[in-house]
């Protein structure tokens, strides 16, 4: 277009139409009598817009890589030492598994006596002085923790709780000397009560002193009224040694406990007791005895005696019989 008088009116209307636009297009805000121009300007050049943008990006995308590389390698590097400290808060893979393991079986032990539990760790133990053993647990009355509830784990009884805090509780453990708890033997139901001697086998007394028990015999927990401090038909160890009986009311035995109480890691708090009695489904399964092989040898008959049916001759009597029709041969006349 050439520069002349018209051209020159025509870009002064055009610009002032596009101001005129701009002005009833803001102030008309969503409602504004130009929307529909601009939606139908968008369907037929956004394609454009985005093709030009996904040409354009890549580019872009280069740029800020090399512009933010120096902070990536320093959150890289931040990342990795989060990770060392996790790996050793949590302790080796070997410690890991172990506490799968425990976790596990606690889990089954609870499911079998139909027990409602609250997992739990260790996080402290008590002082020894005075033979006393305790354990500081890091689950309290926030998780409905409550005072003279049944600590177990996958082996089976651990303790009960005397004290409870805001997040954690303390355990009384099973051989402390000032823990006692009910006894039922397995299949004779005999009944006893269990005191802990530290790090010795618990003391049992039965109440029968004509009871029938020998080592190897096994014990659970016969349950409290309201089922606090304990609950019934949890594993408490078994018989190693029986005293004589000496005609007395009680007779004395001396159960080795399931729970190793100096390496406490993962055990459960039960807050729902089951609704009935599991009695022995929560102990162990006795293993099986291995099967007794037995070879019979039989030794070779004595020279000059006719072996056995089946078996072969020896090499002399092979020789007799081979020599008798020479014999006869020579007697014939």
């Amino acid at each position: 277009m050439r520069d002349t008088r018209e051209s020159r009116l025509l870009l002064v209307l055009l610009i002032a139409i596009a101001f005129a636009l701009i002005t009833v297009d803001i102030r008309g805000g969503q409602e504004s009598p130009v929307d529909g121009a601009r939606q139908a300007a968008a369907a037929v050049f956004g394609p454009v817009e985005n093709g030009v943008a996904a040409a354009v990006d890549p580019i872009g995308n280069a740029i800020g890589a090399v512009r933010d590389s120096g902070e990536r390698h320093t959150r890289i590097a931040a990342l990795e030492k989060e990770n060392a400290e996790l790996k050793a808060e949590l302790g080796s893979d070997d410690r890991n598994r172990n506490r799968l393991r425990e976790l596990d079986a606690m889990l089954k032990t609870a499911g079998a006596g139909q027990y409602g539990i609250k997992g739990a760790q260790v996080i402290a133990i008590g002082a020894a002085q005075g033979f006393s053993w305790t354990v500081t647990v890091d689950v309290g009355a926030r998780d409905g923790i409550k005072r003279d509830m049944t600590v177990l784990n996958g082996s089976g009884l651990v303790g009960r709780v005397t004290t409870v805090g805001p997040s954690t509780s303390t355990v009384l453990l099973a051989n402390d000397p000032d823990f006692t708890v009910g006894t039922r033997m397995e299949k004779s139901d005999e009944l006893g009560f269990a005191t802990g001697q530290g790090d010795r086998p618990l003391l049992v007394q039965l109440l029968n002193g004509k009871a029938k028990v020998k080592a190897g015999d096994r014990l659970v927990t016969f349950g409290s009224s309201g089922d606090k401090p304990f609950v019934p038909g949890v594993p408490v160890g078994e018989v190693v040694r029986v005293d004589p009986a000496g005609g007395g009311l009680t007779r004395n035995i001396y159960v080795r406990p399931y729970v190793g109480f100096t390496k406490l890691d993962i055990v459960g708090v039960v807050v729902q007791a089951p609704r009935s009695n599991p009695r022995d489904t929560v102990l162990p399964q006795k293993p099986k005895p291995a099967p007794t092989v037995t070879v019979t040898v039989t030794p070779p008959p004595p020279d000059g005696q006719q072996p056995a049916d089946g078996q072969q001759p020896n090499e002399n009597q092979q020789g007799r019989n081979q020599q008798a029709p020479q014999d006869q041969g020579d007697a014939t006349p």
